[in-house]
């Protein structure tokens, strides 16, 4: 349906929308390559969706500039655009069948009725649903109508695909089930694409790359392995998936302590800015007490508060002192488990 050497860059500097004193957005930067999958995720108020609907056109930016390719779309409205958008509520026409509902952008644009049905069908088969075109709307179910929205989305060929939480209303099963459909579509489309989202699993699952955003400024862009591996700040680090933070002190030997345990050594060189190790669930397992540490590891001691079964696997809460606790999550059948279970 679309053609992917056709797929536009989106290119923003300066980009700034405020609500009387509040900064929606605060003077952003960004760049989408060509055919990239990229996310805005970030919590509620973060900025994300004002950004989308300023690449969309639907609100208007006190400044900045949003380039599409080489053409400068600040001003432009959004039916001069050319952008394909769903939205959370997917916003279809419920006296209209399928076909026509995805027709309806290509009546707009005045394609003619032979093309219009071709397209259609061709946008059908695409998202699976070539034996639904004569359906009303209230006869599909949640899932196939966020198909129709993506087909609606695609089928008038644009450049660029916008998406405002598209999956949000799904059940978690269909959800997971979707991520996949739509990394697997946007694959076979090749458009550049813009997604918002508030879910990070979602984000993680689908992203080319992620750009975090939080009170109207951008935290981290980067690939979904390094913004989980490698947070650039603690709100990146407690936003994505979960995670303790422990507050450590270097000594003048340039060596990290979390209380009087040695974290890391060879620090020297670096600033005295505050330090923080960050810990992710899965990367600890319990061990018996008699276990040695050694350069790989690190062994803390505590005391476990709370312990979950969660059918494949387990989540443990460890106290490791007054202020600290640990998270450890893993599977029920592997010897982590069972350590914690003796």
């Amino acid at each position: 349906v679309i053609d992917s050497s056709k797929a536009l860059p989106i290119v923003i500097r300066g980009l700034t929308k405020k609500y009387g004193s509040l900064y929606a957005l605060d003077s952003v930067d960004l760049d989408v390559s060509s055919g990239e999958f990229l996310t805005l995720l970030g919590p509620s108020g973060s900025g994300k969706t004002t950004l989308l609907m300023a690449i969309a056109g639907f609100n208007r930016p006190d400044s900045g500039s949003i380039r599409f390719g080489d053409t400068e779309m600040i001003l432009a409205p959004p039916h001069r655009r050319e952008v394909g958008m769903v939205f959370q509520n997917y916003a279809l026409f419920p006296h209209m069948t399928v076909a026509e509902n995805i027709a309806f952008p290509l009546k707009l644009r005045r394609i003619g009725s032979k093309e219009s049905r071709q397209r259609v069908d061709e946008a059908l088969s695409t998202v699976q649903l070539s034996d639904l075109g004569g359906r009303r709307i209230d006869q599909l179910s949640g899932g196939q109508m966020q198909r129709v929205a993506l087909a609606r989305a695609f089928v008038f060929s644009p450049r660029i695909l916008l998406m405002d939480e598209p999956l949000s209303a799904l059940d978690k099963k269909l959800r997971e089930q979707m991520q996949i459909e739509l990394k697997q579509l946007h694959r076979k489309l090749g458009v550049t694409t813009v997604y918002v989202t508030h879910d990070q699993r979602e984000a993680l699952t689908m992203s080319d790359r992620i750009a975090v955003i939080n009170h109207g400024r951008f935290e981290q862009i980067e690939t979904p392995q390094a913004i989980y591996n490698a947070p650039a700040n603690p709100f990146v680090a407690d936003f994505i998936g979960e995670s303790a933070m422990l507050p450590m002190k270097r000594n003048s030997s340039g060596d990290l302590f979390y209380q009087d345990l040695l974290i890391a050594s060879g620090y020297s060189e670096l600033s005295d800015e505050e330090w923080l190790l960050v810990i992710r669930p899965e990367r600890l397992f319990a061990v018996q007490d008699s276990t040695p540490a050694s350069d790989q590891t690190i062994i803390f001691t505590g005391v476990i508060r709370e312990f979950v079964y969660q059918g494949e696997t387990a989540f443990a809460l460890v106290s490791i002192s007054d202020q600290h606790n640990l998270s450890i999550r893993f599977g029920t059948d592997s010897s982590g488990s069972q350590n914690l279970m003796r």
